[in-house]
């Protein structure tokens, strides 16, 4: 047993015969139409996590839909890449592409329609839901997604240089003793343990997704900006800080209460590079966030935000806008209730974190003691929250869009940005962090190509 989320839970078993569906069907049925199906990815950084975890009991039963939990392979055993023909990658991509095949042909014996099938995930999970709609293999398995905090353009996810792929394999072997060249038959000899082993000793935030030839035949940038990605309407959405679990490897217990100044940021920064940021970066990122306060809480307040921003909100907004002018049907959101649950296990400056929306999303108030998410006794306002937050996700399962009677309207994310702000009360807006966007995907872009062309004009001088 051990204590997540405020709960005692036991431990599901592992086994390295992993690649099971767990099915959740509404019980007492009392008639034969096939359901919608929703097929959940589960996240942890294509390391860790697990289906055995999620009970889709709630959300089988309140949306009225068969929904069905996904396992694949994870780290070296699902992503190794090593950038030649030893091993080509993306093996756990694969299984959730035999997932949804698996899926198509047999789901109606369940009484799910294979006609009718949502991919959703969170974390990693939702890079598997975006990196499927810009596979060729997963072409016809599924008919909507909803990516939750978790795009294929977070910065370190695909890695497309033979170089780099080396660099992983070169660490691998490093760790586990083997030679590079003959890493695959090497690791193929290491018992479970000793792979468990040499993934634990890994430096690394997550293992990459490449472009194999195979599961991806282009550079995913190349498929989105092609308009190539599958025609199916979209969900993509954020929490309104989603760094906060990193608190205690970005920061230490004095940075998170009063000493933070803006030397200590720019170390942190520095020392950031799984974010993406380079040193000629961070003078412009600093004078962005923090050019106007010196107050400690304050400083410590936008570095999340700014954590948030560059590793999930603004790669989210790329992918929807992406999606936008491809002509499909998007919304957008961003969820910002932080479960009262949590409450006495971070501290109370950290509002929706990374995954918290899930417990709304499983129907976590309705969930038995013991259950992964499960929320216990809440307060009623929180039983309602995760009650619409089913509702829409089982709406836009069903119709391929989120609204319904009585619902707040959750209008298309368009030219104008809309999105829905999800909360103890849900409210349409526009433009989220409007200009933090601009500043990435505008300012910064013309400040850092403005120091290459004075570089070279000082070159040819």
């Amino acid at each position: 047993m051990y204590k997540s989320f405020g709960v005692k839970m036991k431990l599901p078993s592992f086994s390295e015969d992993c690649l099971y569906l767990n099915i959740f069907t509404p019980a007492d049925r009392r008639d034969y139409t096939k359901l919608p199906v929703m097929v959940f990815i589960h996240g942890g950084a294509l390391l860790t996590g697990g289906a055995a975890y999620y009970d889709g009991s709630a959300l089988s039963a309140y949306g009225d839909v068969v929904l069905v939990i996904i396992q694949y392979r994870l780290g070296i055993l699902g992503f190794l890449s090593t950038g030649d023909s030893q091993a080509s990658g993306n093996y756990g991509l694969l299984d959730q592409v035999a997932a949804l095949q698996w899926i198509k042909e047999n789901i109606a014996d369940f009484g799910g329609d294979p006609d009718s099938v949502t991919i959703f995930g969170e974390s990693a999970g939702g890079v598997g839901v975006s990196v499927l709609m810009a596979s060729p293999l997963s072409k016809g398995l599924f008919h909507k997604a909803i990516a939750e905090s978790g795009v294929i353009f977070i910065p370190g996810v695909v890695v497309n240089k033979t170089a780099d792929l080396f660099n992983f394999r070169d660490l691998v072997a490093t760790i586990s003793g083997c030679d590079p060249i003959s890493l695959v038959e090497c690791l193929k000899k290491k018992s479970t343990d000793e792979i468990l082993t040499v993934m634990s000793q890994m430096t690394v935030p997550n293992l990459p997704v490449c472009v194999d030839g195979i599961f991806l035949t282009k550079h995913p940038e190349e498929v989105f900006s092609s308009k190539e990605i599958h025609n199916v309407p979209l969900i993509i959405g954020v929490n309104n800080q989603e760094c906060g679990w990193l608190l205690p490897k970005l920061l230490n217990a004095l940075d998170m209460v009063e000493e933070m100044d803006k030397d200590t940021l720019q170390v942190k920064l520095k020392n950031s590079p799984y974010l993406g940021i380079t040193s000629q970066m961070i003078p412009f990122i600093l004078d962005e966030y923090f050019g106007d306060t010196d107050n400690p809480a304050e400083l410590r307040n936008r570095f999340l935000d700014l954590c948030g921003d560059v590793s999930l909100v603004i790669p989210s907004l790329r992918a929807a806008r992406y999606h936008r002018d491809s002509g499909s049907p998007i919304f957008f959101y961003e969820f910002q209730h932080p479960p009262s649950v949590l409450k006495d296990f971070r501290p109370n400056f950290v509002k929706s974190d990374h995954g918290d929306e899930l417990m709304f999303v499983f129907g976590g108030p309705f969930l038995r003691d013991g259950t992964y998410f499960s929320m216990g006794n809440v307060p009623n306002e929180e039983k309602i929250l995760s009650k619409t937050v089913m509702t829409y996700w089982a709406n836009f399962a069903r119709n391929g869009d989120p609204n319904g009677p009585g619902m707040v309207h959750w209008p298309r994310f368009d030219l104008k940005e809309s999105f829905l702000e999800i909360n103890l009360k849900q409210k349409s807006t526009r433009n989220l962090r409007a200009g933090k966007a601009e500043f990435w995907t505008k300012i910064l872009p013309e400040k850092l190509q403005n120091i290459v062309k004075e570089k070279n004009e000082h070159t040819e001088l």
